[in-house]
């Protein structure tokens, strides 16, 4: 099992969207190595931070799962979605997605300040300068660290 961080807008979509639709499609992503991460390693099951970026308090809001394997993102074939890649085909899709299941909000959202003044986490990707991928793994021992912030 792996374990992942997902980021997105809370103004775009938060934890309680995903509270009240339960379930939903993680589309939009443009990043290779984030797509690689979907697409190659991410498994049914597998947990996920879902994680508010771009706010006035960045941070870990709660707790979803991967729920289902790796599809190919119908944005990128829609010519009105802002994820439109007219160089994709269906028979190549170049962007995959996950859907993810909501499992609960936490306690309280654990912020990025919070997380930068911990050793333990030091190595994490969301940590490292320059790193602003919207899918990232964490691992094992980071997970289990952040749940005991909580």
């Amino acid at each position: 099992m792996n374990h992942w961080l997902m980021k997105s807008e809370p103004d775009t979509f938060s934890i309680d969207d995903l509270a009240r639709k339960r379930r939903e499609a993680w589309d939009g992503v443009r990043n290779y190595q984030a797509r690689n991460y979907m697409r190659d390693a991410m498994k049914t099951g597998d947990p996920v931070f879902f994680y508010h970026s771009s706010c006035a308090a960045p941070g870990i809001a709660g707790i979803a799962a991967v729920a289902s394997a790796a599809y190919p993102d119908p944005t990128q074939f829609d010519p009105r979605s802002p994820y439109f890649d007219p160089g994709s085909s269906r028979d190549d899709p170049r962007w995959m997605l996950v859907d993810v299941k909501f499992v609960r909000k936490l306690k309280r959202i654990i912020t990025l300040d919070e997380l930068k003044t911990h050793r333990a986490l030091a190595a994490m990707p969301l940590l490292q300068r320059g790193t602003r991928l919207s899918v990232q793994p964490v691992t094992k021992a980071q997970w289990d660290f952040i749940l005991a912030l909580e």
